[in-house]
């Protein structure tokens, strides 16, 4: 009896005709078939799902690859903006410097032809910064070098000068002169500059008349 079960088991072991067989016997065939089905099924899912996850890890590797890309291309475009922007400012300083000596020169020429010999240049104190001063015994000049001038520039010309003359009265003259030297020009800074008394020049004309304040 030992004998035939341990037979009757290895049969059913490796014998898979012999196994539905008893299986068809015991009314389980069916199911055992379903089972079998159900197995390659999940077999199959299984292996799906690795080329899946494969897949997706391939697809996160491209990921950070591009993340990676595209945080240097970043990288590189800042840079090649603050190189950019550096230039621009450099320019800028060269440009500003020129046209300050230009402002010089212009008002130098206008205010000799009219009998008013001064040498001009910025004045720059602990607490002020004036872009055009000059004196002589008896008048001072104060002014502005923009390229572009609206209202606020008229206003803020106008405070400094009499800035000036609250804090550093030893730099004021008894007869005074207020300059506005641009490119380009309001008209309703124009006219703000007619009220306050304040000379603006172009390189080629007056767009204010000449003012000799009185202090």
């Amino acid at each position: 009896m030992s004998n035939i079960r341990k037979e009757f088991l290895e049969l059913l072991r490796t014998d898979e005709e012999f196994r539905y067989a008893v299986a068809g016997l015991l009314g389980l065939e069916e199911i055992l078939r379903k089972l079998d089905m159900h197995g390659a099924i999940l077999a199959k899912y299984g292996e799906e799902l690795m080329k899946l996850r494969e897949d997706m890890n391939k697809g996160f590797a491209r990921h950070d690859e591009e993340l990676m890309k595209l945080r240097e291309d970043m990288i590189h475009g800042f840079e090649l903006i603050e190189k950019r922007l550096s230039s621009i400012e450099h320019y800028i300083e060269r440009t500003s410097l020129t046209f300050e000596e230009e402002a010089f020169e212009v008002i130098s020429g206008k205010l000799e032809r009219i009998g008013i010999k001064i040498a001009l240049k910025r004045l720059t104190l602990p607490d002020l910064e004036i872009n055009v001063y000059g004196e002589t015994n008896e008048i001072c000049i104060i002014g502005e070098v923009t390229t572009r001038a609206g209202i606020r520039i008229v206003v803020k010309m106008d405070e400094k000068a009499k800035e000036l003359m609250n804090k550093h009265p030893e730099l004021i003259r008894p007869k005074m002169i207020k300059i506005l030297y641009t490119m380009w020009i309001t008209e309703e800074a124009i006219e703000e500059a007619k009220k306050r008394g304040v000379w603006v020049l172009k390189t080629t004309k007056e767009l204010t008349p000449l003012i000799l304040s009185d202090i």
